[in-house]
Protein backbone atom coordinates (compact mmCIF):
# COMPACT_ATOMS: atom_id res chain seq x y z
CA UNK A 1 0.00 0.00 0.00
CA UNK A 2 2.56 2.14 0.92
CA UNK A 3 4.55 1.98 -2.13
CA UNK A 4 1.40 2.57 -4.21
CA UNK A 5 1.35 5.79 -2.57
CA UNK A 6 4.94 6.38 -3.23
CA UNK A 7 4.30 5.76 -7.08
CA UNK A 8 1.48 7.95 -7.06
CA UNK A 9 3.39 10.77 -5.13
CA UNK A 10 6.03 10.28 -8.27
CA UNK A 11 4.18 10.72 -11.00
CA UNK A 12 1.77 13.15 -9.61
CA UNK A 13 4.45 15.23 -8.38
CA UNK A 14 6.82 14.89 -11.42
CA UNK A 15 3.99 16.55 -13.35
CA UNK A 16 3.17 19.16 -11.03
CA UNK A 17 6.94 20.18 -10.67
CA UNK A 18 7.14 19.98 -14.39
CA UNK A 19 3.96 21.93 -15.74
CA UNK A 20 3.53 24.47 -12.80
CA UNK A 21 7.06 24.69 -11.62
CA UNK A 22 8.56 23.32 -8.00
CA UNK A 23 8.20 26.54 -6.20
CA UNK A 24 4.53 27.35 -7.09
CA UNK A 25 3.61 24.14 -6.30
CA UNK A 26 2.51 22.89 -2.86
CA UNK A 27 2.04 19.70 -0.65
CA UNK A 28 -1.66 20.56 -0.97
CA UNK A 29 -1.66 20.06 -5.07
CA UNK A 30 0.17 16.98 -4.94
CA UNK A 31 -2.50 15.41 -1.83
CA UNK A 32 -5.31 17.11 -3.74
CA UNK A 33 -4.51 15.31 -7.22
CA UNK A 34 -3.61 12.41 -5.70
CA UNK A 35 -6.67 12.25 -3.32
CA UNK A 36 -5.56 11.68 0.03
CA UNK A 37 -4.90 14.55 2.87
CA UNK A 38 -2.14 16.70 3.53
CA UNK A 39 -1.43 14.62 6.69
CA UNK A 40 -0.74 11.53 4.57
CA UNK A 41 2.03 13.66 2.26
CA UNK A 42 3.54 14.76 5.23
CA UNK A 43 3.55 11.18 6.96
CA UNK A 44 5.59 10.09 3.81
CA UNK A 45 7.67 12.65 3.59
CA UNK A 46 9.41 15.49 5.82
CA UNK A 47 9.11 18.34 3.40
CA UNK A 48 8.30 19.35 -0.37
CA UNK A 49 11.95 19.08 -0.64
CA UNK A 50 12.44 15.50 -0.16
CA UNK A 51 9.38 14.40 -2.93
CA UNK A 52 12.02 16.42 -5.06
CA UNK A 53 14.67 14.57 -4.49
CA UNK A 54 12.72 11.33 -4.04
CA UNK A 55 11.57 12.15 -7.92
CA UNK A 56 15.50 12.98 -9.19
CA UNK A 57 16.39 10.01 -7.59
CA UNK A 58 13.32 7.40 -8.92
CA UNK A 59 14.00 8.87 -12.13
CA UNK A 60 18.00 7.13 -12.42
CA UNK A 61 16.72 4.46 -10.29
CA UNK A 62 13.03 2.79 -10.94
CA UNK A 63 13.83 0.18 -8.58
CA UNK A 64 14.39 2.96 -5.39
CA UNK A 65 10.60 3.41 -6.15
CA UNK A 66 10.16 -0.02 -5.00
CA UNK A 67 12.75 0.61 -1.45
CA UNK A 68 10.93 0.19 1.80
CA UNK A 69 11.56 3.46 3.28
CA UNK A 70 11.88 4.66 6.48
CA UNK A 71 9.09 7.37 6.79
CA UNK A 72 8.74 9.88 6.58
CA UNK A 73 11.35 10.42 4.10
CA UNK A 74 14.01 12.60 5.76
CA UNK A 75 16.64 15.07 4.47
CA UNK A 76 19.36 12.30 5.60
CA UNK A 77 18.25 10.25 2.97
CA UNK A 78 19.44 12.65 0.19
CA UNK A 79 22.58 13.59 1.56
CA UNK A 80 25.17 12.99 -1.86
CA UNK A 81 22.09 12.94 -3.81
CA UNK A 82 23.46 15.52 -6.29
CA UNK A 83 26.85 13.66 -7.10
CA UNK A 84 25.20 10.71 -7.22
CA UNK A 85 22.30 12.49 -10.52
CA UNK A 86 25.70 13.40 -12.24
CA UNK A 87 27.20 10.37 -11.96
CA UNK A 88 24.95 9.02 -13.51
CA UNK A 89 24.00 11.24 -16.38
CA UNK A 90 27.87 10.46 -17.26
CA UNK A 91 27.29 6.74 -17.04
CA UNK A 92 24.27 7.62 -19.09
CA UNK A 93 25.95 9.07 -21.74
CA UNK A 94 29.05 7.05 -22.12
CA UNK A 95 26.74 3.81 -22.52
CA UNK A 96 24.67 5.98 -25.34
CA UNK A 97 27.95 6.73 -27.00
CA UNK A 98 30.09 3.45 -26.46
CA UNK A 99 28.91 1.99 -29.93
CA UNK A 100 30.66 5.06 -32.05
CA UNK A 101 33.35 2.63 -33.70
CA UNK A 102 31.18 -0.41 -34.21
CA UNK A 103 30.60 -0.26 -37.67
CA UNK A 104 27.53 -3.06 -37.36
CA UNK A 105 25.89 -0.52 -35.41
CA UNK A 106 22.62 1.36 -37.48
CA UNK A 107 20.81 4.60 -37.41
CA UNK A 108 17.95 2.34 -36.24
CA UNK A 109 19.79 0.96 -33.49
CA UNK A 110 21.16 4.91 -32.84
CA UNK A 111 17.81 6.12 -33.03
CA UNK A 112 16.11 3.62 -31.06
CA UNK A 113 18.47 4.13 -28.20
CA UNK A 114 18.26 7.69 -28.15
CA UNK A 115 14.44 7.18 -27.62
CA UNK A 116 15.09 4.76 -24.68
CA UNK A 117 17.01 7.24 -23.33
CA UNK A 118 15.00 10.61 -23.21
CA UNK A 119 12.52 8.45 -22.52
CA UNK A 120 13.42 6.74 -19.47
CA UNK A 121 15.09 9.66 -17.58
CA UNK A 122 12.25 12.10 -18.73
CA UNK A 123 10.80 13.28 -15.20
CA UNK A 124 13.95 14.00 -13.72
CA UNK A 125 15.31 15.84 -17.15
CA UNK A 126 12.19 18.09 -17.86
CA UNK A 127 12.15 18.18 -13.66
CA UNK A 128 15.64 20.16 -14.18
CA UNK A 129 14.47 22.15 -17.37
CA UNK A 130 11.52 23.56 -15.64
CA UNK A 131 13.38 24.59 -12.23
CA UNK A 132 16.67 25.45 -12.97
CA UNK A 133 16.96 28.02 -10.43
CA UNK A 134 16.14 24.90 -7.63
CA UNK A 135 19.24 23.19 -8.13
CA UNK A 136 21.71 25.36 -10.07
CA UNK A 137 24.74 23.01 -9.58
CA UNK A 138 22.82 19.92 -11.17
CA UNK A 139 21.33 22.23 -13.68
CA UNK A 140 25.32 22.98 -15.47
CA UNK A 141 25.91 19.65 -15.23
CA UNK A 142 22.94 18.82 -17.15
CA UNK A 143 24.25 21.36 -19.88
CA UNK A 144 27.11 19.48 -20.23
CA UNK A 145 25.18 16.30 -20.26
CA UNK A 146 23.02 17.66 -23.09
CA UNK A 147 25.88 18.89 -25.20
CA UNK A 148 27.70 15.79 -24.99
CA UNK A 149 23.58 13.80 -25.92
CA UNK A 150 24.01 16.22 -28.59
CA UNK A 151 27.78 15.79 -30.29
CA UNK A 152 27.19 11.89 -30.03
CA UNK A 153 23.84 11.93 -32.17
CA UNK A 154 26.04 14.57 -34.57
CA UNK A 155 29.17 12.09 -34.44
CA UNK A 156 26.81 8.89 -35.04
CA UNK A 157 24.85 11.02 -37.50
CA UNK A 158 28.39 11.66 -39.39
CA UNK A 159 29.18 8.26 -39.85
CA UNK A 160 25.93 6.87 -41.03
CA UNK A 161 26.22 9.85 -43.96
CA UNK A 162 30.14 8.75 -44.45
CA UNK A 163 28.81 5.05 -44.62
CA UNK A 164 26.34 5.92 -46.93
CA UNK A 165 23.12 4.78 -44.70
CA UNK A 166 22.35 8.10 -44.16
CA UNK A 167 21.37 10.73 -46.04
CA UNK A 168 23.69 13.49 -46.80
CA UNK A 169 21.96 16.97 -45.34
CA UNK A 170 22.61 20.78 -46.04
CA UNK A 171 22.94 21.75 -42.43
CA UNK A 172 24.01 18.95 -40.04
CA UNK A 173 23.71 20.65 -36.88
CA UNK A 174 20.33 21.94 -37.50
CA UNK A 175 19.15 18.34 -38.32
CA UNK A 176 20.95 16.86 -35.27
CA UNK A 177 18.78 19.65 -33.07
CA UNK A 178 15.68 18.75 -34.90
CA UNK A 179 16.20 15.24 -34.35
CA UNK A 180 16.58 15.30 -31.12
CA UNK A 181 13.75 17.58 -30.45
CA UNK A 182 11.37 15.49 -31.75
CA UNK A 183 12.84 12.48 -29.75
CA UNK A 184 11.83 14.72 -26.67
CA UNK A 185 8.51 15.53 -27.74
CA UNK A 186 7.91 12.15 -27.98
CA UNK A 187 9.65 10.74 -25.84
CA UNK A 188 9.73 13.00 -22.47
CA UNK A 189 7.12 15.78 -23.37
CA UNK A 190 4.37 13.18 -24.82
CA UNK A 191 4.18 11.67 -21.04
CA UNK A 192 4.00 15.26 -19.17
CA UNK A 193 4.26 18.79 -21.06
CA UNK A 194 2.53 19.28 -23.96
CA UNK A 195 -0.82 21.48 -23.85
CA UNK A 196 -2.41 18.33 -25.24
CA UNK A 197 -1.32 14.80 -24.59
CA UNK A 198 -2.56 12.08 -26.72
CA UNK A 199 -3.42 8.89 -25.15
CA UNK A 200 -0.90 7.28 -26.24
CA UNK A 201 1.34 3.69 -24.94
CA UNK A 202 5.29 4.77 -24.71
CA UNK A 203 5.72 1.82 -27.22
CA UNK A 204 3.59 3.10 -29.92
CA UNK A 205 4.65 6.97 -29.27
CA UNK A 206 8.57 5.06 -29.82
CA UNK A 207 7.26 3.47 -33.53
CA UNK A 208 5.60 5.96 -34.66
CA UNK A 209 8.58 8.81 -33.78
CA UNK A 210 11.07 6.07 -35.18
CA UNK A 211 8.90 5.43 -37.85
CA UNK A 212 9.17 8.97 -39.27
CA UNK A 213 12.81 9.95 -38.66
CA UNK A 214 13.81 6.93 -40.46
CA UNK A 215 11.96 7.92 -43.62
CA UNK A 216 13.24 11.25 -43.26
CA UNK A 217 17.42 10.16 -43.30
CA UNK A 218 17.52 7.01 -44.06
CA UNK A 219 18.67 6.13 -47.89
Amino acid sequence: MINLKMKDIYETASRLFINQGYSRTKISHIAKDIGVSVGTIYSLFESKQEIMYFVLKGTIDPDYLEKEFELPVSHMEYIGIESELINAFQEIGNEFAKNMDDENYTYENMLSDAFDVVSKYAAGCLFIENNQNEIPALTEYYRVYRKRFFETIQGYMTKFIENGTVREVDYLEYTVILIIETLCTWGMDIRYHLFERPDIDQNLAKTVCLDNLISAYKI
